[in-house]
């Protein structure tokens, strides 16, 4: 028999907490403003866009204790089981005196109103934590999921260079004291499942993948959050009852990525961030994709899992891993089946997934050294915005002609789709201008888009037809990518 606890346990500043009476929908955010009286973080947006609630949680993966920040808007108490969590009340120098973040910012005049501000702290203490002298593109990257209203941004940026000039990160409490942070935490992961609630009206947090599973097939109907940056909406935004809850995040038998036989295998609950420079280093085109979704802390919450199983025609990730011809693991129970990426989207919010079954893995092939891939991501904003459009595209060229293609898109229709009528109409033509403007009607085919607040119909057939435009440009010639980059030549 499955033992069960009854309470979820966490580090808070310096505190242990047990918490017996955690609804399934309770935010990290208001644990800390109502429950705790900790109201330095603010609510903003209520959906991981301003970053004005941002705090750090640290947790031991691989036996590392790594800290990084989060939205607590939208980040729900079930999840942090056995983390640590950081509020900008924490930072202090050993003297007591400001933190060196905090004084930067007092000193280069990053604040004004002073709402956004415990935010932009705490993204740039955990900027500081992992690269001590960043550069501007990392500073830059770092803030993409902060906003500021008054101050604007150069201030702000001035602070995160000149944070070293206040004192060291081996000097700072999170450096210090890490193994002891390291040792409570491991204490606190006694294997057990958690339960809290009755009923229907309960959360779950599993003690394996194999405790999922079990899980699940009693409970088929659960609400599965990993990252909750989807999830979180439901409950801020939609105000739907998401309850019973499964708790997936702390699972470590889904949070591995590795490669075998030229597949990457990413377990379900790989977030963003564990899986960008992995990807960027075996398949480039991914990187930069990864980089434009959400801000760090979207990231750093959402899972490449979750973001297939969520079934969104705009997912960032489908549509490429679709191109690259990945495939899926389910599971159910003891079962597992395995899958096209491509056919487990059936419909608008319909997805081939039995009750009681969950996403465990996507199998994605390595492109073929002289394979073409690229993914492009047409939003209103370069930055943390949601896809109006998104292409990718998987090409092989022999001896001038196509000898294979995969086109994916999404934004274009109900799910994430392949572009078949478009492929079919590349494919045995030579590579060129002539073929790829001779195969533009077949999109209508293909697509009927919508019109919607992020884009017109027409908007985004023209846009997915430009896309292959540019793909044959930035194949063609110097293969050079038809962008212009801030920080390198394009």
């Amino acid at each position: 028999m499955t033992n069960i606890r009854r309470e979820i346990r966490l580090l808070l500043n310096g505190d242990e907490v047990a918490l017996a009476d955690v609804r399934p929908d309770e935010t990290l955010l208001d644990l800390l403003r109502l429950r705790r009286s900790l109201r330095g973080s603010k609510e903003g947006c209520a959906e991981g866009d301003c970053g004005a609630c941002t705090v750090l949680v640290g947790r031991v993966s691989n036996g590392e204790l790594i800290y990084e920040g989060v939205n607590a808007c939208i980040r729900f108490v079930g999840s942090l089981d056995g983390c640590h969590v950081v509020t900008i009340e924490h930072l202090k120098r050993p003297d007591g005196s400001l933190h060196p973040v905090q004084q930067a910012m007092v000193d280069f005049h990053g604040s004004q109103c002073g709402f956004c501000t415990p935010g932009f702290v705490m993204s740039l203490y955990a900027l500081w934590m992992r690269s001590p002298e960043p550069s501007d593109r990392e500073i830059e990257t770092a803030l993409q999921g902060n906003l500021c209203r008054c101050t604007g941004y150069e201030a702000i940026t001035r602070a995160a260079r000149a944070v070293s000039s206040y004192g060291r990160v081996t000097e700072d409490a999170l450096a210090r004291e890490r193994d002891n942070i390291r040792a409570r935490l491991a204490a606190m992961h006694d294997r057990k499942r958690v339960e809290i609630g009755e009923g229907e009206d309960r959360l779950v947090v599993p003690a394996s993948v194999d405790d999922l599973a079990e899980v699940l097939a009693a409970e088929p109907t659960a609400t599965i959050v990993a990252g909750s940056t989807d999830v979180g909406l439901w409950v801020t935004k939609f105000m739907r009852d998401i309850a019973p809850v499964v708790f997936t995040g702390g699972l470590e038998g889904l949070q591995q990525i590795g490669e075998m036989n030229g597949t990457i295998t990413i377990g379900a609950g790989v977030s963003y961030t564990a899986a960008r420079d992995f990807l960027a280093w075996r398949i480039p085109a991914l990187g930069p994709l990864i980089d434009r979704i959400g801000g760090d802390q979207v990231r750093n919450m959402g899972t490449i899992g979750g973001n297939i199983a969520n079934g969104s025609p705009i997912g960032d990730t489908p549509p490429p891993l679709i191109a690259l011809g990945a495939t899926l693991t389910l599971r159910r129970g003891a079962e597992r089946r395995t899958l096209p990426l491509e056919d487990f989207f059936i419909d608008y919010g319909k997805q081939d997934r039995q009750p009681g079954e969950f996403v465990e893995a996507v199998h994605v092939p390595i492109p073929a050294p002289k394979a073409h891939f690229a993914a492009y991501k047409i939003t209103k904003r370069r930055d943390e915005d949601i896809t109006a459009v998104l292409g990718a595209f998987h090409l092989h060229v022999t001896d001038g002609k196509v000898s294979s293609v995969r086109i994916a898109y999404g934004g274009m229709a109900a799910t994430p789709k392949r572009a078949r009528a478009v492929e079919a109409a590349l494919l045995g033509r030579p590579w060129n201008a002539e073929t790829v403007e001779a195969a533009l009607p077949a999109f209508d085919e293909d697509f009927q888009p919508i019109s919607d607040m992020r884009a017109s119909a027409t908007y985004r057939m023209l846009a997915a037809k430009n896309l292959l435009r540019r793909f044959l440009v930035e194949t063609s010639g110097t293969g050079k990518p038809f962008t212009v980059k801030r920080y390198e030549e394009a």
